[in-house]
């Protein structure tokens, strides 16, 4: 049974938060609110958790098109390779906000995405997802809750977000409702920003 944990997202409560990074570490799945849709995710690092979302998700782990939760620019040098200046002038301008950004990948990237060429990075406007990476101290991965209703197509009711996933993840946050609109994804691996996905993103950015 997931516990389902309200936190308020224009002050969250760090005890909150650290219960749920306390989870995190000892390789836990969490439902968390970000300034799109709900995103499933786990501490990057840790690959038993990573085994489990793709699981979840039912895909190969090595197939998995994760993105990862930052809490803020800095944390890309960690994963991408040298960003040019007019590439990280997009970035500033757009984050944090409703955007994925494909970057190229780094030699750090954790071991079950090296044979990835790329990295999808998110730093969403969300002081609950934010708080999280915050005190985890590193990303974690980010993967949408689809709905099968194809109307619907994403929950944005926590209550019956955690209906659905109870018996499949260890924490589903309530943080309020959530949108139903993806973020916009934006390939900028070859200098030029190509749009992959229009979502809630702006496109002018």
């Amino acid at each position: 049974m997931a516990e389902f944990i309200k936190v308020y997202e224009d002050k969250p409560s760090p005890k909150e938060i650290k219960r749920i990074v306390n989870v995190l570490r000892d390789g836990g799945v969490i439902i968390y609110p970000t300034d799109t849709v709900y995103g499933m995710g786990c501490d990057i690092t840790n690959n038993r958790a990573l085994e489990r979302v793709a699981q979840l998700k039912g895909i190969k782990l090595d197939k998995a098109n994760f993105s990862f939760i930052c809490e803020d620019l800095s944390n890309l040098s960690d994963y991408a390779r040298q960003i040019d200046s007019a590439t990280f002038k997009v970035l500033k301008r757009a984050l944090p906000g409703p955007y994925t950004f494909i970057l190229q990948g780094n030699n750090n990237l954790p071991t079950v995405f090296k044979k990835k060429k790329t990295v999808g990075i998110r730093i969403p406007d969300n002081a609950i997802a934010q708080a999280i990476v915050r005190e985890l101290g590193n990303p974690i991965i980010s993967t949408s809750i689809y709905d099968e209703d194809e109307v619907i197509e994403y929950t944005t009711d926590p209550e019956l977000i955690l209906e659905k996933w109870d018996k499949l993840v260890d924490i589903v946050i309530d943080g309020g409702y959530g949108g139903n609109i993806p973020s916009t994804v934006i390939d900028l691996t070859s200098g030029e920003p190509v749009l992959i996905r229009a979502g809630k993103g702006d496109l002018t950015i």
